[in-house]
């Protein structure tokens, strides 16, 4: 099944880098895009590092492959003007850490693990991410009219040899009961004479920009100035794009705004049509050990009411959870692929330790976690199903086989448009990779090698 995913496999996770003493050269020329050995190597290092074990040279011509196709999508992206916002890269890029940061168990820990800053990653990855989302988009287009019916599926599947048929990972889905700490008036209005302060420091002639830097907790544009790129009024959350979008001038400096991630200030710097460029202050109110106490005394009245009947776990979501999942029924969501089956790599340590040894329809007790948002909070966690490792068949893997057989149509679009632009785009492949058996394009049709 893996083969029959190809390219899609490597889309996955090729965001990822490794940081590695390659001597660099380049492999490949794709109308005027390059592609390094660094850009190879580092991809080949991480598919390594997640257990797989492929031929070397093999894999090395696939990821060759998927890197040149998606150069071949970047450049039908700026041919046709495909536009990706800022925010939009922002909120890619801070769903992609996310997800680390879930597996790791903390923003630090990722730190720690690239040996950088939060702002330093999000510096390194910024580019490759804004390429990627416009190479999707492209990619998205293509096979946008591709369908496949139960029939085919069934076809599909009845196609593959027995002894290739694969494992399907085990996952779990679960539901959860989220109670923040409330954070008091005393440190919210802290927080907001604070920026009130910086505020005033602005309107009497300090740069926003330095401010920013200096005071900001957003750590996507705290580096920046503050600044967060050109938006939409659907880009933000609602109670901050209604005052942004108010601005008129960009001299002047908004009120307070209070939103879900803090208390702001903003200035406007530049407006296209539709779009807006913004500077802004970000502060968060400190969250005290009381609070936290809290939170954990009210998560523990909401644990008795369950354990003794009085209330049902899907009531107390409804009553008490103020986490994201609430709108879910409690339901939590695998933030990578957006359903709600989680392996152990989507859940972050603190819930794979609580759920340990439930069976399902079991609960947890209290355990302190933290947010999306890196704040923490007190959680009661409910193992819904749990999935051992299986081999794959129709009645329970469904979906699975749907999205295997919808990817296999979609290769065989994505082959001809593959082939097509080949026709009249320049490639250059280094000998080096002379003896690759390309699989999805003749890539060395017109390729000069040297």
């Amino acid at each position: 099944m893996k083969k029959i995913a190809g390219l899609f496999i490597l889309v996955l996770i090729s965001y990822v880098s490794i940081s590695q003493e390659v001597i660099d050269q380049v492999i490949a020329i794709v109308g005027n895009e390059i592609i390094l050995k660094s850009d190879i190597e580092n991809q080949y290092i991480q598919i390594m590092s997640q257990g797989y074990n492929p031929d070397a040279s093999d894999l090395k011509c696939d990821i060759l492959e998927e890197l040149m196709f998606q150069k071949l999508l970047y450049l039908q992206s700026v041919k046709d003007s495909v536009v990706v916002t800022d925010k939009e890269v922002e909120t890619e890029l801070d769903r992609r850490l996310g997800v680390f940061i879930n597996q790791l168990g903390s923003e630090s820990k990722l730190e720690e693990f690239y040996g950088k800053s939060i702002n330093e990653i999000k510096g390194d990855f910024r580019g490759i991410i804004k390429e990627q989302l416009l190479t999707q988009r492209v990619q998205s287009s293509l096979t946008a009219n591709v369908k496949v019916t139960p029939s085919e599926v069934k076809t599909f599947f009845e196609s593959i040899p027995k002894d290739s048929i694969p494992f399907v990972e085990a996952y779990y889905e679960l539901s959860e009961i989220v109670i923040s700490p409330v954070i008091g008036k005393a440190e919210k209005d802290a927080t907001i004479e604070k920026l009130n302060g910086i505020r005033e420091r602005i309107l009497n002639g300090e740069s926003f920009a330095t401010l920013a830097i200096l005071y900001s907790e957003d750590p996507g544009s705290s580096s920046k100035g503050g600044e967060l790129g050109f938006v939409s009024r659907t880009d933000l959350v609602p109670e901050f794009a209604s005052v942004a979008f108010n601005l008129t001038s960009t001299e002047d400096v908004s009120r307070v705004v209070e939103t879900e991630y803090g208390f702001h200030i903003i200035q406007l710097i530049e407006k296209k049509g539709n779009m807006m460029n913004f500077r802004h202050i970000l502060l968060t109110p400190a969250v005290s050990i009381d609070q936290i106490q809290a939170a954990e005394t009210k998560a523990e009245e909401v644990y008795n009411l369950i354990a003794t009947d009085s209330l049902t776990f899907d009531m107390a979501v409804k009553t008490y959870s103020d986490g994201d999942s609430k709108f879910n029924s409690g339901k939590v969501m695998n933030p990578y692929y957006g359903n709600t089956k989680l392996s152990d790599d989507f859940v972050d340590p603190y819930t794979r330790k609580a759920v340990a040894g439930l069976k399902p329809g079991e609960y947890s007790k209290p355990f302190l976690a933290a947010n999306t948002k890196g704040i923490k909070v007190m959680k009661i966690v409910r193992l819904d199903v749990k999935v051992d490792d299986h081999v794959a068949n129709l009645k329970d893997d469904y979906q699975e086989i749907q999205q295997y057989a919808l990817q296999k149509e979609n290769q065989k679009v994505i082959e001809k448009w593959i082939n097509n632009k080949l026709e009249s785009t320049y490639i250059k492949i280094d000998e080096s990779y002379s003896n690759c058996d390309f699989k999805f394009g003749d890539w060395y049709k017109k390729s000069i090698t040297k």
